[in-house]
């Protein structure tokens, strides 16, 4: 049981310097915006900071009841993504919104264009 938490510790280490890694080359080549990318950067940054740091991996494990403390990064990592979910559910029904708004800005534009074309 101790090698397969080590395993997994290292497991967690490396998806977690990955994911950083990935995350900077995308703002690098401009395809994650500064503003989304902060929140896989805090997120990648309390894994790693739990997996590399055993001892304070085990306190939290011991004070919110996790018998294997190595399940406690997959929980972790589960509760940032809901939390990075809902954000971009917000965001997105924020650009839906904008987005029927300017539609309907540009049929009153065009209808009134038709109209001065019309006299």
């Amino acid at each position: 049981m101790y090698a397969q938490g080590h395993f997994l510790q290292a497991l967690a280490v490396a998806f977690t310097l990955l994911l950083m890694g990935f995350v900077v080359e995308s703002i690098r080549r401009h395809r994650l915006n500064e503003r989304y990318a902060l929140l896989w950067l805090g997120a990648s940054a309390v894994l790693l900071t739990l997996a590399v740091h055993r001892p304070l991996l085990d306190w939290v494990a011991v004070s919110s009841g996790v018998s294997y403390p190595p399940s406690l990064l997959f929980l972790v990592a589960f509760i940032f993504l809901l939390g990075i979910v809902l954000h971009y559910s917000l965001v997105l029904s924020s650009h839906r919104d904008s987005i029927r708004r300017l539609v309907q800005a540009v049929a009153l534009l065009e209808r009134k264009l038709e109209e001065e074309r019309a006299q």
